[in-house]
């Protein structure tokens, strides 16, 4: 009988293990995660669960029985010490040995931690899996004065919820501007302006030197030697693909898993999918490496067919959120490398979207509580072609629907 196991027990892995199933495989398929729980939602960790709307059984993608029904073995709370593909077997931290057929590799992402001088004191919290989520409420609800460092999306919506605990909150963020890897200006300042207008002390442009830890407070240095005075401190800096195995074993690595359009790594036994993966989209004509849930799932699904040896090409638009206060920001498409921009709607009035063009294409869009104009906007950017007029996006007399 056939074994394929699936090191990695986020989102991408549980796809991969659910749609090998639903593609009739009738082999083993074992599901080997780090992490003591059964794979659980990512984006509430942010939001409801921070606010204590949401408990951590909530999470749960599948309760336990699901994976005996559909006879998936779960090896959770044990990390991979090793990966050999020559002789096809995966290494266990606690000593076990399992040999595959074929391997898929999910691995995720880690947070980027912070290196300057007093980062290692445990006030100092990061956010992306249930343990930290767990931790950083804790701390939230004891916290009086919160800092963030990081003016991305885990950064605004944590100081979102802290503002909303009643936390005085200071978001340090070393760009010019907040969002500045992934939005245009227009909805930098929006965000900016909705924070700043609840009481967020944002600060641009401060690079982080030193914190200084006592025990009654943690102040942070900056590079210009100002300073910022805090209970706590929430690093929201970025992720790193977990590479390291991969890498470590012989693949191709190059800013993440290299893999092609079928999920395919430099291996022809494995395939990768999700956070950890540069990957190819046919879509799109250099390969990127996406921190998604609609990547990690649909890119999951790729690499399920590649292992059934039933191959379909990955060539999808991504898309993501964000909930900030009582706002919501959906993006589809991806905007690097656009040159000219089309406003709807009146960023004053809190609902708007924006359209990127790039040589006369749309490539991407972002709303903010228009939701109606980002499922249009995801049809729109994925129909081939793209050359869509623009005066027509920006006239909020015309209905997009009827523009393709």
């Amino acid at each position: 009988m056939k074994r394929f196991i699936i090191v990695g027990a986020g989102q991408a892995g549980l796809q991969v293990a659910e749609s090998l199933r639903r593609g009739g495989f009738d082999g083993e398929v074992l599901l080997v995660g780090e992490e003591a729980s059964l794979p659980y939602q990512r984006p509430p960790l942010s939001k409801k669960y921070l606010l204590g709307e949401v408990e951590a059984p909530r999470l749960l993608f599948r309760p336990a029985d699901h994976y005996a029904k559909l006879g998936i073995a779960c090896h959770l709370g044990v990390p991979v010490a090793k990966l050999d593909k020559e002789n096809r077997i995966v290494y266990l931290a606690d000593g076990a040995e399992l040999c595959y057929d074929r391997l898929a590799l999910t691995t995720g992402a880690r947070v980027r931690e912070l290196t300057v001088p007093g980062a290692g004191d445990p006030r100092v919290c990061y956010l992306r899996g249930l343990n930290d989520a767990e931790n950083l409420r804790v701390r939230l609800s004891q916290a009086r004065r919160v800092a963030i460092i990081g003016g991305g999306f885990i950064g605004l919506e944590v100081a979102a919820i802290a503002r909303g605990l009643g936390c005085e909150v200071a978001v340090l963020e070393t760009q010019s501007r907040v969002l500045q890897r992934v939005v245009a200006p227009v909805v930098s300042d929006f965000f900016a302006r909705i924070h700043r207008e609840r009481g967020v002390n944002i600060q641009l442009a401060q690079q982080v030197s030193a914190i200084d830890a006592t025990p009654d407070a943690l102040t942070i240095i900056t590079a210009d030697g100002s300073s910022v005075v805090a209970d706590l401190i929430v690093a929201g800096i970025g992720v790193l693909p977990n590479i390291e195995l991969a890498r470590a074993s012989g693949l191709l690595c190059d800013g993440g898993i290299v893999v092609d359009e079928f999920a395919r790594t430099s291996d022809p036994s494995i395939v990768s999918a999700g956070d950890c993966t540069m990957h190819r989209n046919l879509l799109y004509p250099r390969p990127h490496r996406i921190e998604s849930v609609q990547n990690a799932v649909d890119q999951a699904k790729v690499a399920a067919g590649t292992l059934l040896d039933h191959p379909v090409a990955y060539a999808q638009v991504p898309w993501f959120w964000s909930d900030q206060y009582d706002f919501k920001l959906q993006m589809t498409g991806i905007s690097t490398g656009y040159d000219e921009l089309v406003l709807r709607g009146e960023p004053e009035k809190g609902a708007f979207s924006v359209f990127y063009y790039a040589d006369e294409r749309l490539i991407a869009a972002d709303s903010i509580n228009r939701p109606a104009e980002h499922m249009v906007s995801r049809k729109l950017i994925a129909t081939p072609g793209g050359c869509y007029p623009k005066a027509q996006l920006a006239d909020t007399a015309i209905d997009l629907k009827t523009i393709f």
